[in-house]
């Protein structure tokens, strides 16, 4: 799959944000997380460079800096992030869901996920962000990967 095909079908009854988040706009810092199993895991493109795309991979592997902030584990080993689109101007695409269409979090994980994927050396691996929030199918515990269950385990969560 090239890095201009959308990782994981998108899902009915996704909604996106407002629009593209500018670079370096966010001011939330990254929490370190580890695992991966988000549903383009193992795809792997053109890294980006000098005006290259970023690959679906490594956007993958970024946002396991981006940690749920009631769970304390990344969104990817969560298993909420359900598709990975870099497109030709290096803007990313997250298709991605919640525990809870309630959550009132989705802010701080917005930020996190800004200041994981468009800041550091050289301006950040993509160029900017937008998350579609999909409901469909409902996050339940069946996501959650192997190492996100023994990060809850960790924490005296029983999965």
């Amino acid at each position: 799959m090239s890095s201009d095909q959308t990782a994981g079908a998108p899902q009915d009854g996704a909604v996106a944000t407002d629009a593209a988040v500018p670079a370096g706009g966010g001011t939330a810092p990254p929490a370190a997380g580890s695992g991966g199993d988000a549903g383009a895991a193992g795809v792997a493109d053109a890294g980006a460079g000098a005006g290259g795309k970023a690959a679906v991979a490594d956007v993958e592997e970024a946002m396991k800096d981006v940690v749920d902030p009631e769970l304390g584990i990344n969104v990817v080993d969560l298993g909420l992030v359900y598709g990975v689109h870099v497109d030709d101007d290096n803007v990313a695409t997250l298709d991605m869901t919640l525990t809870s269409a309630a959550c009132p979090l989705t802010d701080v994980i917005e930020d996190q996920a800004r200041q994981a994927l468009t800041t550091g050396p050289g301006g950040g691996l993509v160029n900017d962000i937008r998350i579609n929030w999909v409901w469909l199918p409902p996050w339940g515990p069946d996501k959650i990967t192997d190492e996100g269950r023994d990060q809850l385990r960790s924490l005296g969560f029983n999965v």
